[in-house]
């Protein structure tokens, strides 16, 4: 699917890397350009809506096209928790060409052979199959010996590894953070300290191999504190988060309603509050979907023993855009967590209206009111921690390679 005729939209706002501007944006032959329209163009009036660029969704656990499209996204990358896993170039291949021509996807390898965190798998034939980057999958490298031979290999490749930030020792199968709220509920916890211990590691072995490492989800203030101190004195760190954490709490949990049942689990009021501050600081760098549609079978069951993971893609913008309401970031911010710097962290053409990168662009009302319905979500399963919730900000049209998607 290439791009047949140029575009341009003119009467809209552009989000930009230095700002927002009122200008007209050329598309042709599948790249952004800049410039008033040509001889021949087809003219899109955006009558005054905001042009930004696609989501780039850094940590998906599935691949769900419609709730991507719904949600303004055009490329995602998908963790390597499939059955089987994506340890092996074959099935990252396969999954590399799933999703086009209308939606990119990029599979992320798999650190360990069955992500069993022991044996390092075949990284570099599976970045020749088109990974783009490492990850450990939900589970954290226990053994700190395999997690510095990843690292040390992926510099020398100069691959990010993306992490999950939970120490599974202490974490074990806790379905909630231990504190009141789990006391009161009877669920089983374990200390919010687990995600410390895993990224004060990770980060000093980041220190010693000078790899890249990416935390996917930050939720501790804790934890945000560390990769604060750790970006001033230059580990080549970033960390990403989803809106779950920053809108919600543990006390979301009192119902027992099986889709705040997440991992990492819903923190105490205090954390939340310290997301936020990172957000607004710069500690956090991506807010990703964390998009994980599960059905009845694995929700409708007593708290403790349901599948972590929420339905994320639709909501992902709307979320971030109560940040923007609420005077934390700007929307020029908000595109970097969202586009920008997750597109940077995969070395992806796209993620930012700039001449010459890819043209995948959406049209933006922020503005425009919506309620989230678990029962009508586009996604394979409504498992949204966010059901019933009034939200504002829609996506009203979506081009993916300056190509039209439907929404």
């Amino acid at each position: 699917m290439k791009q047949v005729r140029p575009f341009t939209i003119v009467n809209g706002t552009l989000v930009l890397p230095d700002g927002l501007k009122d200008a007209a944006l050329r598309c042709a032959d599948g790249l952004i350009g800049t410039g008033e329209a040509h001889d021949g163009d087809e003219v899109i009036d955006a009558r005054g809506k905001l042009v930004t660029p696609g989501i780039v969704d850094l940590g998906v656990f599935a691949i769900d096209k419609p709730a991507f499209h719904f949600g303004g996204i055009t490329r995602a990358a998908l963790m390597p928790d499939l059955s089987p896993p994506l340890d092996y170039p074959a099935r990252v291949r396969f999954m590399a060409t799933s999703g086009k021509p209308d939606l990119w996807v990029h599979p992320l390898a798999a650190a360990t052979q069955g992500l069993d965190g022991a044996h390092l798998a075949e990284i570099a034939m599976m970045r020749e199959a088109g990974a783009l980057a490492i990850a450990t999958g939900r589970r954290w490298i226990a053994d700190s010996g395999v997690m510095l031979r990843l690292l040390q290999y992926a510099a020398m490749l100069d691959m990010v590894v993306v992490t999950h930030a939970e120490d599974g020792g202490i974490a074990g199968k806790a379905a909630a953070t231990a504190g009141e709220i789990a006391t009161r509920l009877g669920l089983p916890s374990a200390p919010k300290e687990a995600e410390a211990l895993a990224l004060a590691r990770d980060i000093a072995l980041a220190e010693m191999s000078g790899a890249r490492v990416h935390a996917r989800q930050v939720t501790t203030r804790a934890g945000c504190e560390l990769v604060r101190t750790a970006k001033a004195r230059g580990v080549n760190i970033t960390a990403g988060v989803t809106p779950a954490h920053f809108m919600l709490s543990d006390i979301a949990m009192g119902d027992y309603r099986t889709f705040t049942r997440l991992s990492p689990p819903l923190r105490e009021e205090d954390d939340r509050h310290a997301v936020i501050e990172a957000i607004a600081d710069g500690t956090i760098d991506v807010i990703a979907s964390g998009h994980d549609p599960r059905g009845p079978e694995d929700k409708n069951l007593p708290f403790a023993d349901a599948a972590p993971g929420m339905a994320g893609a639709e909501t992902l913008l709307a979320m971030t855009l109560t940040l923007v309401r609420d005077g934390v970031i700007d929307m020029v911010r908000a595109f970097d967590l969202l586009a920008r710097n997750p597109a940077r962290l995969l070395g992806v053409t796209a993620g930012s209206l700039e001449d010459g990168l890819e043209a995948d662009i959406a049209l933006l009302d922020p503005e425009a009111p919506w309620i989230v319905d678990s029962r009508e979500m586009a996604a394979a399963a409504g498992n949204t921690p966010f059901d019933r919730q009034p939200v504002q900000g829609r996506v009203t049209a979506l081009w993916k390679g300056g190509v039209r998607i439907d929404t």
